[in-house]
């Protein structure tokens, strides 16, 4: 096997297309914080030359997944396609869906479900009341992994070398005043949600915002994502969350078992 040396993410190995990677890399560059960036900028965050950056561009550009006017570029709407895709190819979103809604209709509470992306759970479904709620979280909103209760819940079913690895490479944030960021810490919450089944955070990743998490088992036992249920800290109280909640995301995951491949 050929030997593969990495720079910035791109690998020298034969059959790795290198443009594609780099193309990738300039769409992840954008987020809520760098809406819109000129060429440099986006050079200076990918780490590529300017003369790299600008072929992509104008490629992404050609293909509709970028506008800009002269000067700073934003991704365009054409780029929902690529979630859009996983979205309707993944049966295990198409079936959680639903799920999320009738939660949501049941609690009046917003309801969703992620899977866990190396340090990050992402959500790939979700349904909310009508009034405003917490985060502004949709489809693709990334949430740090140990901070959460999705995340934990997710985290715990992995094997205890793969725990140690994440806990190992983690680089905790303080997102509040309660985030856990003692590293032992983290990797007892992350057992304690396995031993019990569920995972509970209050406050940890925003100020006001509480959230309770049960596994997603498909039919042959493994965890293929976990469904959550968040609520503003004024509203709703810890002993609700565990009393009237759990019960309901509880009943869900079974009814759902049969469902996910």
């Amino acid at each position: 096997m050929a030997r593969i040396r990495r720079r910035n993410g791109i690998s020298d190995e034969p059959n790795f297309i290198a443009g594609l990677a780099r193309g990738l890399q300039i769409i992840l560059a954008f987020d809520a914080e760098r809406q819109k960036m000129t060429l440099s900028d986006i050079s200076k965050i990918v780490d590529l030359p300017r003369a790299t950056v600008r072929r992509s561009l104008y490629t992404l550009g050609v293909l509709g997944y970028v506008e800009n006017d002269g000067r700073l570029f934003r991704l365009s709407p054409n780029i929902l396609k690529l979630a859009s895709a996983y979205l309707l190819s993944n049966s295990v979103a198409t079936v959680l869906q639903p799920a999320c809604e009738r939660i949501c209709g049941e609690v009046e509470e917003m309801c969703s479900a992620a899977v866990l992306d190396d340090q990050d759970v992402v959500i790939i479904a979700r349904a909310s009341p009508p009034r405003a709620t917490a985060l502004g979280i949709g489809v693709g909103f990334r949430i740090p992994a140990a901070a959460g209760a999705l995340g934990r819940t997710l985290l715990a079913s992995l094997p205890d070398a793969d725990i140690e690895l994440f806990v190992s490479r983690l680089k905790p944030v303080r997102h509040t005043p309660q985030t856990i960021i003692d590293k032992r810490a983290i990797k007892k919450a992350i057992f304690d949600a396995r031993k019990q089944g569920y995972a509970y955070a209050d406050q940890e990743v925003e100020v006001g915002y509480r959230s309770i998490a049960v596994p997603l088992l498909a039919y042959d036992g493994k965890t293929v994502a976990a469904l959550h249920i968040g609520a503003l800290a004024e509203r709703v109280t810890t002993k609700k969350m565990l009393a009237e909640f759990l019960p309901v995301l509880q009943r869900e995951a079974a009814l759902l078992k049969t469902q996910l491949i």
